[in-house]
């Protein structure tokens, strides 16, 4: 009892110290580092819950995608932080609306938040002890979510086709291959034969 205990308060105050040096760090490119140092440490806190299944997909796709993503693109763009921090002061009032706002939301959430009265009996069911937990998500991802969970697929499918679309530029007078006139290639259109007399160049 009193290992998980103490598992759970690392985890719990790196967890906590990471998030807040993201928000300080001055370094955009330690502020990432400290980004994916919380999302491990979330990690080893789902792993104590028992829920593996969301550990692994917390360190695969945000620490291995997302923020790896966010360090390659703040170190190739070389973005010049102290410039956009000079007017930091002016947009303040508007920041501080916006805040005020959002804070108003999440206190309306929280205040008018309730239980369904289903909710506990179903946490209170357990898995069967030969199921785990990662097949138990996807038993019921791949059943009573299906359909929702392949709207979600086409949704991100056509999200990456149009970034790639919306970025993909062609230079001009850059040579492409082009698959159909390589497969489509006949002697006639590949070489030209010339008769050269004696003692006469090309």
């Amino acid at each position: 009892m009193i290992l998980p205990a103490l598992f759970f308060y690392l985890f719990a105050g790196m967890c906590i110290a990471s998030a807040l040096m993201v928000i300080a760090g001055r370094n955009p490119v330690h502020s990432v580092l400290f980004l994916i140092l919380a999302f491990v440490n979330a990690a080893g806190l789902f792993l104590l819950l028992g829920a593996e299944f969301l550990a692994m997909i917390l360190v695969v796709v945000y620490v291995g995608a997302v923020a790896v993503l966010f360090l390659f693109v703040v170190m190739m763009l070389d973005v010049d932080f102290a410039e956009l921090r000079e007017g930091f002061l002016q947009y303040l009032p508007v920041g501080a609306l916006v805040g005020v706002a959002f804070l108003a939301e999440i206190l309306l959430v929280v205040g008018a938040w309730s239980i369904g009265p289903g909710i506990p009996r179903v946490i209170a069911s357990p898995i069967p002890e030969a199921v785990t937990n990662t097949e138990a998500i996807g038993l019921v991802l791949y059943t009573k979510y299906l359909y929702y969970f392949q709207a979600a697929g086409i949704v991100l499918l056509v999200a990456m086709i149009g970034a790639i679309v919306l970025t993909l530029r062609h230079k001009e007078g850059v040579k492409r291959q082009n698959i159909a006139d390589q497969v489509g290639r006949t002697p006639a259109t590949s070489i030209e034969i010339r008769q050269v007399r004696p003692g006469q160049g090309i």
